[in-house]
């Protein structure tokens, strides 16, 4: 009897190094690009935060200027005042309009940042109030 023709053993066959780069290099490009992403939501989210924020702030200052017995004096005053787990400097401004018993009034809200001195504006909100 004939000995059969032996068939040449294939060895198990790894990735390349070529391969393993190219999917390293992939990996890091979408790595890359997640934290990017990331981090303009975390960025994006912050700013309607702060902006909702000092909305609420103006909103509440110019409803406190409304509710008062009497017409506003014009005046221009600035507070610090503690908002949600923020410091916030609320500027009022009160100024005169052609009609005497109305006024302007300009509410503007800055954020105080943990590493800046000044704080950042954030938001501007204009009314007019008026006396019957």
């Amino acid at each position: 009897m004939r000995k059969p023709l032996s068939q040449p053993r294939r060895q198990p066959r790894g990735f390349t190094l070529i391969e393993v780069l190219v999917a390293l290099l992939v990996f890091g490009l979408i790595a890359a690009a997640a934290v990017g992403a990331g981090s303009q939501y975390v960025s994006g989210y912050e700013r309607v935060r702060d902006k909702t924020l000092a909305g609420w702030i103006a909103d509440n200052r110019i409803s406190e200027l409304r509710l008062q017995d009497q017409l506003p004096s014009i005046s221009r005053n600035s507070d610090d005042e503690d908002y949600g787990p923020f410091r916030w400097r609320v500027t009022t401004e009160v100024k005169a309009t052609a009609e005497p018993t109305m006024r302007r009034i300009e509410v503007s809200v800055a954020k105080y940042a943990a590493n800046q001195p000044d704080p950042i504006p954030v938001h501007t909100l204009t009314a007019f109030v008026g006396q019957k």
